[in-house]
């Protein structure tokens, strides 16, 4: 029995804190130039300009007033940081598409060079006439404004836990999202010639792990290990600074602002991979969903599954049924479904009935741009048994939920309520009612693909 317990104890320190244990910052260490992004090498990649532009930044401000979030307490410390300035000029300078000029602390610039006029003045009244002033200050052909526009915490959290005989974990995540806007404007005429904005997710994870057990009478084991990783907020602006850099000059380039200094076939290839970049943004959502259109006009449906009545006799049991079915798409979220139903119908001991069907429906997708879609159907239809005698009409109506697994194929879950205006499916005319009958199937469905979805593999 101890050693069961000791071999739990060691496999949780091995495999539970092995990140904790291995990562402990146990010593001083020393400082290192800061990281690059992945937005870093993209400035680095940009082609050469043909001539740099000459710009100033004045300010490019903290504009979310947010702080960070704290559960108890006041906190003062601001969300996000508030030298976003400093970072915008870094990624200027690192494009090699700019020239950064000081405007941020104009008057400091300004105050020095006063002080050397004035003191050249009063101790080289006997120097040679000729001697050069200071150059002119630069001025610049455009302004970048802007600022980080948003912090949104908490967009997604969620976590896992369990615990067993005193032993368990936990793993929570959490999500948030900064958002950068970048505007370029004229000095000669105020115009903004361009303006961009990036947004970047901020993720934060916590693993923990414990045991609680007794390992034997007055004895009692308690262990606890963990670890928590958190995005570095100031990597994050950084990163939509730079990206909303890089498209900026893209952009320039694209419109005709600025001209690059490199091979047309070098030009095409980036302004081809910017441009898909920009499709994929476009068809984004919220939480990384790619909305786009992903069925055909035309598809086939082939289902299974099982049929329960409710009619006058007692204990009905489930029996297979099948289905198969075409469908017209209207629109991308709206289809005629035209289907071939077969549905056995039965009671324990009693009845056994098969009937053959005929829908058509009108067929809703809530999400007909995403791969993973709730939908719900109605309509009306007509049944028979199979020596045709046995007839009845009846509206139907169902839900369920389906997923792509491609453009082509899709797998669909699903339940559907038939109402019979007939009270003879169960061939007892018995009371008021009608019969009535539920169908919870499985089904593929095969979109005939068209030239624009092969276009787009």
């Amino acid at each position: 029995m101890r050693v069961n317990n000791y071999l739990t104890l060691l496999l949780v320190l091995l495999f539970s804190g092995c990140g904790a244990f291995y990562n402990q910052p146990t010593g001083v260490e020393k400082a290192v130039l800061g990281e690059s992004t992945p937005a870093t090498s993209l400035l680095k990649e940009l082609p050469k300009p043909k001539e740099q532009i000459v710009v100033g930044v004045y300010k490019f401000r903290d504009q979310t007033g947010q702080y960070k979030p704290q559960e108890n307490g006041s906190n003062f410390s601001t969300a996000v940081t508030q030298g976003a300035t400093s970072i915008l000029l870094k990624a200027l300078e690192d494009s090699k598409w700019f020239i950064p000029i000081e405007r941020e602390n104009i008057g400091n610039l300004l105050q020095e060079r006063n002080l050397i006029r004035s003191t050249r003045q009063e101790y080289s009244k006997n120097a040679n006439p000729n001697e050069p002033q200071l150059t002119p200050l630069l001025y610049a052909g455009v302004l970048l404004e802007g600022g980080i526009i948003s912090y949104d915490s908490n967009i997604i959290t969620g976590g896992f836990g369990a615990r067993y005989f005193g032993t368990g974990g936990s793993i929570k995540y959490r999500q948030d999202r900064v958002t950068v806007y970048l505007r370029m404007v004229s000095t000669s005429n105020g115009k903004i010639l361009k303006s961009v904005y990036v947004s970047k997710t901020i993720l934060s994870q916590a693993i923990d792990e414990s045991l609680f057990k007794y390992v034997s009478f007055k004895r009692l084991l308690e262990v606890e290990t963990g670890y928590t990783t958190n995005e570095p907020v100031h990597m994050a602006v950084t990163e939509a600074i730079e990206k909303a850099v890089q498209s900026m000059v893209l952009e320039g380039i694209q419109d005709n602002i600025w001209l690059a200094d490199a091979t047309p076939a070098e030009l095409d290839a980036t302004m081809k991979k910017y441009a898909v970049e920009n499709e994929v943004a476009d068809r984004t959502a919220l939480y990384g969903r790619e909305l786009e259109p992903r069925r055909s006009k035309f598809a086939i449906e082939i289902a299974g599954g099982t049929s329960l009545v409710d009619g006058d006799y007692a204990n009905p049991v489930l029996k297979p049924m099948g289905r198969g079915a075409l469908k017209y798409f209207i629109t991308p979220g709206l289809n005629i479904s035209g289907s071939t139903n077969a549905v056995l119908l039965a009671n324990k001991d009693i009845i056994d009935v098969g009937y053959l069907t005929f829908d058509l429906n009108l067929e809703l997708l809530l999400l007909p741009k995403d791969k993973f879609s709730p939908y719900i159907y109605g309509g009306g239809g007509f049944g028979m048994n199979k020596k045709f005698e046995n007839t009845h009409s009846k509206v139907q109506f169902g839900a369920g939920v389906e997923y792509l697994v491609s453009n082509s194929i899709g797998i669909k879950l699903f339940g559907e309520y038939d109402i019979n205006f007939s009270d003879n499916l169960d061939y007892l005319v018995a009371g008021v009612r009608d019969d009535y009958y539920y169908k919870f199937g499985l089904g593929v469905t095969y979109y005939f693909s068209s030239n624009k979805n092969k276009s787009k593999k």
